[in-house]
């Protein structure tokens, strides 16, 4: 490009296709930023933009994040009368959707009279990637009965949403239809796959994605191995990666993430250091900060608290508010309340109105029995205007995906479920469960402590299945925070007592849970 610069600002009185060219050539790019620039330079010169300087322009500003500027390009684009276009709103709705504003993205598209395959990926993918999955599902229904047929972009988005929500049967039948009208070969579309199968807990079929595939990039691996590590499968995980590296292959910044994440939650602290040594000797790759942040988890899940805050101050990078809440969640598990304080004081400093964080120090306070200071941080939240984000589960059942939150009573069934969750906490009670009421970090009573921890999301999500799924099948349930002490006991009972296979996805991990055991080997 700099070379195609060279030569462009030479040209005396460059047209517009030839304004047009370098604005595309930036667009697609590593550095889009001169594409903004030279449109502003044909603003200053009074050239007019045509029909295709728009879709270039868009582009540019999407890869750039730039709402702003595209904002006002749509302006721009309503006030020379080329907004009516198709192939400008597609790329206004792309533009919307990647800049995490997949409503934007939606009105526009409510608005357009013509709409192509390109339209609906956008505004699907737009939801997709901007953590609504369920409204990207509705919508490929919705293309679907337009009787608009779906090409390997709009799988890719339909996998990113049903391994997000956890839909392993929507995935499924998602899988087949590939097979049908001959995506299965698409390489974007077999990585997605990879990915749901990874997502939903059901590794061994993201493996036979993987064995299958003709044609495998180092995404490919890449997935699988990331795959691996979050379902727990550490050693596989650093197994495949040495697959990789005897096959020629390169491996990406984003494959040492899966193998520090392996290393990370198999408790490997050695192992870890040693590939982290490695990613910059042997490949040349510069450690970015979530290198750094699987590094602190590494020593944090190992108990190296004091190891993890050294770790930090010796970082040639600046710790994000993420380094630092890595450390405070270990703080929490391991019970050190003083490097807690001093962590949640750089964190106030970074990110000052993060719910999670006022969680973190006042579960931490809570566990010392520290009650005055537990309603200090939450006069404090109520004060900001911090509000904690609830628990939730979410659970699929025939193609219909469930969610159910602590204490949930909005559910059709909500009278069977909690006679069957009642059920459930007897049968456990025989098998020699005690509910781990010190996992209650409120001042109420023994009595109190034992039903709310009854009551815990994950719970309610399995008694709903058990009452619902065929006998036999495994339940599947997605959480998004970290599953507690008492519901890691409880599952493990359950599975025993129901001949039931478990699988629960974390915030940060999936457990297996089988016959009464976990695959995490109770480390997470």
């Amino acid at each position: 490009m700099s070379y195609a610069h060279k030569i462009f600002s030479q040209i005396q009185n460059p047209n517009i296709f030839t304004w047009n060219t370098m604005i595309r050539g930036y667009a697609e790019s590593e550095n889009p930023n001169p594409a903004i620039q030279l449109h502003h330079q044909m603003h200053i010169s009074s050239i007019e933009p045509d029909t295709h300087t728009y879709p270039f322009l868009l582009k540019a500003i999407a890869k750039l994040m730039a709402v702003r500027e595209g904002e006002m390009i749509h302006c721009v684009a309503i006030r020379n009368g080329f907004e009516s276009l198709v192939f400008v709103q597609n790329t206004l709705v792309h533009m919307y959707a990647a800049c995490g504003l997949a409503e934007n993205a939606h009105k526009l598209f409510d608005l357009m009279s013509d709409r192509n395959l390109v339209t609906w990926n956008s505004v699907i993918n737009g939801f997709a990637v901007n953590g609504r999955p369920n409204e990207a599902l509705t919508l490929f229904r919705e293309m679907n009965l337009a009787g608009v047929e779906p090409d390997g972009f709009t799988m890719v988005s339909l996998l990113t949403a049903c391994a997000e929500l956890g839909a392993l049967d929507l995935g499924r039948r998602a899988h087949v239809y590939m097979f049908k009208v001959g995506l299965n070969g698409n390489l974007h579309a077999g990585n997605a796959l990879i990915d749901l199968y990874a997502k939903c807990g059901t590794i061994w079929e993201a493996h036979k994605v993987f064995d299958e595939m003709l044609l495998r990039s180092v995404v490919s691996w890449t997935s699988l191995i990331v795959g691996l590590a979050v379902n727990g499968f550490g050693k596989e995980a650093l197994e495949l990666f040495g697959e990789l590296e005897r096959e020629g292959l390169v491996p990406s910044e984003i494959s040492f993430v899966g193998v520090l994440y392996a290393c990370s939650h198999c408790g490997m602290v050695d192992k870890g250091f040693e590939y982290f040594k490695r990613m910059r000797e042997d490949y040349g790759i510069l450690p970015k900060i979530e290198h750094y942040g699987c590094l602190v988890d590494l020593l944090g899940r190992a108990g190296l608290v004091q190891e993890a805050h050294k770790f930090i101050q010796n970082m040639p990078l600046e710790p994000n508010a993420v380094i630092w809440r890595i450390l405070l969640g270990a703080c929490m598990i391991h019970g050190n309340l003083a490097l807690g304080e001093v962590t949640r004081a750089e964190l106030l400093r970074l990110e000052p109105k993060h719910c999670g964080d006022y969680v973190l120090l006042s579960n931490l306070y809570a566990s010392e029995g520290r009650w005055s200071d537990v309603q200090k941080v939450r006069r404090t939240m109520l004060r900001k205007g911090v509000r904690k984000s609830p628990g939730h589960s979410l659970v699929e059942l025939r193609n219909c995906v469930h969610e159910f939150v602590m204490g949930d009573k909005s559910h059709p069934q909500t009278e069977e479920i909690y006679e069957k969750l009642e059920e459930m906490m007897k049968k456990l009670k025989m098998e020699g469960y005690v509910p781990r009421i010190s996992n209650v970090l409120a001042d109420i009573e023994e009595e109190e402590k034992e039903k709310t921890l009854s009551y815990h999301s994950e719970k309610i999500a399995i008694a709903f299945a058990l009452l619902n799924a065929s006998p036999g099948t495994p339940i599947r349930v997605v959480k998004n925070l970290r599953v507690c002490a008492d519901c890691h006991l409880a599952i493990k009972l359950i599975s025993k007592v129901y001949h039931r296979e478990i699988i629960v996805r974390d915030r940060s991990r999936f457990h297996h849970f089988r016959d009464g055991f976990c695959s995490c080997k109770d480390y997470w």
